[in-house]
């Protein structure tokens, strides 16, 4: 079963957690196609009918982009406001698409763990913050299946070996959806 992995990273080039599970996830194109959403619309304009098919021919979905402002990147927020319509992901007249679909979020969190905490700097989990997406994919009875997350990245480069780590662990989650 494919899982399509939309990446929404506005300089993915320069990335060092986000560009390194790209180039893992393309070591497996029988598993994963990897769909980034700044290559394929740099001006922004989406070809709503392609993506849902895209979405449509695979059974699992991953939505991967680095922590913006504590929200998604703004091309991921007009991707989803765009592609997932009435009548194809929610609706009384249909709407059923993502139904059962199972979806999850990958991120880089760029901030300590321990700063996304009631206790912490920002006072609120990063499960706080990622509600509007789970409340989103259970809105279209999607099969939300939660979060991979690599913290801490914005103020320490993290080593090869923590980039490798994080990529297994990864692809581990994907597999376990």
């Amino acid at each position: 079963m494919k899982t399509l992995v939309v990446v929404t990273h506005p300089t993915i080039e320069t990335s060092v957690i986000n560009k390194r599970w790209v180039e893992e996830l393309q070591k497996y194109p029988e598993k994963y196609t990897v769909h980034d959403l700044h290559k394929v619309y740099p001006d922004g304009n989406i070809d709503v009918e392609k993506e849902q098919q895209l979405i449509e021919s695979h059974p699992n979905l991953v939505l991967q982009f680095p922590m913006y402002w504590f929200s998604s990147p703004p091309l991921l927020k007009k991707w989803l406001d765009d592609v997932f319509t009435y009548g194809w992901a929610y609706g009384s007249n249909g709407g059923d698409k993502l139904s059962n679909r199972k979806v999850a979020l990958a991120l880089s969190a760029g901030i300590n763990k321990e700063d996304y905490s009631e206790a912490g700097r920002y006072r609120y989990t990063l499960e706080q913050l990622l509600t509007p997406f789970e409340t989103t994919f259970l809105y279209c009875r999607a099969d939300y299946r939660s979060f991979y997350a690599f913290y801490g990245a914005e103020n320490n480069t993290p080593s090869p070996k923590e980039m490798d780590i994080s990529s297994q662990n990864y692809l581990q989650f994907i597999n376990k959806m």
